[in-house]
């Protein structure tokens, strides 16, 4: 009996020890996991963000009932999509409060994620208000505001300032269009994506990335996320490194298991 309850108590701490193993592998690749998205997501998109140009032209037209402030955000073969998901909001955001703070949020997911594939990007939510943004994106928000490049003088090379200057006229001169012109928005759009590539030291390759055709000029908004895969998919590395660690780490732990 004796033996048999050694057996028993032996057993019972093996697998206890096998529990305990599977426990850290797991918070470790948790904790490899998070390390990972956050070091990509530093600064998060700024059309992904309750703070960003997409959400404030998205209530604009919930409080002037007019789609048009929002499609020049996506290409023309989605204008469907967000047209559809306008008019199911405003129907339903009259009926309670709790219905227009859902029906909105449904329209911002609805048009963020239609922008965001349109960039090619994946779809990871809308941030909330006070997501950090890179300093350069926020100058150069801050330049188009007060109509001069003053917020971006320190930020940008010198040598880099003729073709900037260059850029950022182009905005401003496309910059009061009407708004019910979805085609002069697009093309503003256009400009301001060039005006933000270069801001953000986007020199090489922007010619290639320019979003020049119908069905691509509103897909190319300035956020980190998106110049940085565009100009190589760098941000892919976290998630392919990620991925590694995953599986090298069930497959010692699989050994050692075995092994006990």
């Amino acid at each position: 009996m004796k033996t048999s309850a050694k057996i028993q108590s032996k057993e019972n701490s093996l697998h206890q020890k096998r529990i305990n193993i599977r426990i850290k592998f797991s918070f470790l690749s948790l904790l490899l996991f998070s390390v990972l998205f956050l070091s990509s997501k530093v600064t998060f998109a700024h059309c992904d963000t309750m703070d960003g140009p997409v959400i404030a032209d998205a209530q604009k037209a919930i409080a002037q009932t007019n789609v048009n402030y929002v499609l020049k955000w996506v290409r023309s073969q989605d204008e469907a999509e967000i047209k559809e998901a306008f008019n199911l909001s405003m129907k339903v955001r009259v009926l309670s409060s709790e219905a227009m703070e859902l029906s909105d949020k449904y329209f911002f997911e609805t048009l963020v994620r239609v922008h965001r594939t349109g960039e090619g990007v994946p779809f990871t939510g809308v941030k909330p208000s006070g997501t950090p943004i890179d300093e350069k994106i926020l100058a150069a928000d801050k330049s188009i505001e007060l109509g001069n490049l003053s917020p971006l003088k320190d930020l940008v090379p010198k040598d880099n300032m003729p073709e900037l200057t260059k850029r950022f006229e182009k905005v401003m001169s496309l910059r009061n269009f009407n708004v019910n012109n979805v085609e002069a928005g697009r093309e503003y759009i256009e400009a301001y994506v060039q005006f933000f590539h270069f801001a953000e030291g986007e020199v090489e390759g922007h010619d290639a990335h320019s979003h020049g055709s119908e069905g691509n000029t509103a897909s190319g908004i300035h956020s980190s996320e998106a110049h940085t895969e565009a100009s190589g998919h760098t941000s892919h590395i976290p998630w392919i490194l990620s991925g590694f660690f995953f599986i090298t780490a069930g497959l010692f732990g699989a050994l050692y298991l075995k092994k006990k």
